[in-house]
């Protein structure tokens, strides 16, 4: 599937080419990730419950080994080439609340493989957050890719997003969507090896 100026609703296992429609292929790529701040109702009126979404890019080689890891505790891969935009506890604010931007030409060869995945640190599930959505957009042109639909889709606090893999001289994004539980990337690696 070439990616053309409409979003693709991502659904599990869809692989996408990341050759733009013009031709050429992406050279730049951003993981945004959203959600709103739920109010709580109590005795004394309402308050926004404090929900903390975190999203991680994991990067590994051929062999399946663990190079290197974005996170909000690491905000920029070793070389430099991934970096997240920082932490954001809240949700609140518009449009993207952290985001992941990843410079696909200058990965090192040994990168094969980076692999998005999404945390709640808070240990919400995805039933009780409102308004997740997590989204691939090409940096250059902040053209949206794809988008995955995290709320309601179910009593799990993790999700295994996205697999965007080194295709000859290209990139291709596989979705996976696959369900999982853990506060941070740390927990997901054992889950993670099975996509790889």
């Amino acid at each position: 599937m070439e990616i053309s100026t409409m979003s693709v609703n991502l659904s599990k296992g869809q692989r996408i080419s990341m050759v733009k429609a013009g031709g050429g292929t992406l050279t730049r790529v951003r993981m945004g990730l959203g959600w709103d701040a739920v109010k709580k109702r109590g005795f004394f009126g309402s308050k926004e419950q404090e929900i903390d979404l975190d999203a991680s890019c994991m990067i590994y080689n051929r062999a399946g080994q663990l190079l290197d890891a974005v996170w909000w505790k690491q905000l920029q891969s070793r070389d430099g080439n991934v970096v997240h935009t920082g932490d954001n506890r809240t949700g609140v604010g518009e449009g993207d609340d952290e985001s992941i931007l990843v410079d696909l030409t200058a990965l090192h060869p040994d990168v094969t493989s980076l692999v998005f995945v999404v945390n709640s640190f808070t240990g919400q599930n995805f039933s009780q957050i409102e308004n997740a959505t997590c989204r691939l957009v090409d940096s250059t042109t902040e053209t949206e890719i794809a988008r995955y639909v995290l709320t309601g889709s179910g009593a799990h606090n993790s999700q295994i997003m996205a697999k965007v893999t080194r295709d000859g001289n290209g990139w291709s994004m596989m979705a996976i969507g696959a369900t999982a539980n853990g506060r941070t990337f740390h927990d997901l690696e054992p889950a993670v090896r099975q996509y790889l």
